[in-house]
């Protein structure tokens, strides 16, 4: 029935320009996390910042709120994506159990997202809102029974996590993703280059937000938790720890990097 393919196409067609939004405003958050931490390690002024502090910093700037709004419409379409991944399979991943389990983390991660986007909400009502560091959301993770063991759970997942952004870096499967028809020989190479850079950068602060995790439950103690913009700053402590920071911080404007060119060429089978 035309009426139905037509339907269909435009379903796609959606869903398309969903998952393109939420890639860009994954990559405009990371970007800005990345610079900011630059400025700061070649010392222009910038900050060391997490996800959240990061869209503080942004709704503080002239047209912060305008700029803001927008990000928080990304973000929200990013939540979208993934849940349309995880919930209703969009991708044809199937039922078994590793599938299952991608899903799983597809919808968690959609969650975080829809989090950090609600948050984008109440900075737009008030851009002087601050939210809680690391320390004090662990802190209340481990006032609840089992919380320490949560709090555990938390940081293998996130060294589990660091470790396959890792795994991607080095095996390039980040390539298997892209519409590499679409692309020339100088882009696909400038591309896989910084991708692999920012996966690889990812993957190094992701582990050791999970190892500070670790040592905070075993040390049944929330001051040891550090979250993104902690970690950073524990990078700067470190011998040589500038050069450390800016290669770092070059690894998270390059993984935002690596986000819009997913918004750009990324294969959505829908």
């Amino acid at each position: 029935m035309p009426s139905l393919q037509c339907l269909l196409r435009h379903r796609r067609r959606l869903i398309v320009i969903i998952a393109r939004l939420g890639y860009t405003a994954k990559g405009l958050v990371y970007l800005l996390i990345g610079v900011l931490a630059a400025l700061g390690a070649v010392g222009l002024g910038g900050d060391n910042v997490g996800t959240k502090e990061a869209l503080a910093h942004l709704a503080r700037q002239p047209f912060g709120t305008l700029m803001l709004g927008a990000l928080v419409l990304g973000l929200y379409a990013y939540a979208a994506w993934r849940g349309l991944q995880g919930l209703f399979d969009v991708e044809h991943r199937g039922r078994s159990w590793k599938a299952l389990g991608t899903r799983l983390a597809l919808v968690i991660s959609g969650g975080i997202y829809a989090s950090l986007g609600w948050y984008g909400v109440e900075l737009l009502d008030d851009p002087q809102e601050t939210t809680g560091g690391a320390e004090e959301r662990t802190a209340m993770l481990m006032s609840h029974p089992g919380g320490v063991w949560l709090v555990a759970i938390l940081g293998a997942i996130f060294i589990g996590v660091g470790l396959r952004q890792s795994w991607r870096a080095l095996a390039r499967s980040y390539l298997n993703r892209w519409r590499q028809q679409d692309m020339s020989q100088r882009q696909r190479d400038l591309a896989s280059g910084l991708s692999r850079w920012g996966l690889a950068a990812r993957g190094l602060v992701f582990a050791l937000i999970g190892s500070f995790l670790l040592v905070a439950a075993w040390q049944v103690d929330p001051a040891k938790a550090e979250g993104l913009g902690g970690t950073l700053d524990t990078l700067a402590a470190q011998p040589f720890g500038p050069w450390l920071l800016a290669a770092v911080a070059g690894g998270l404007m390059n993984y935002g990097t690596y986000c819009v060119i997913n918004a750009r060429f990324r294969k959505v089978k829908v």
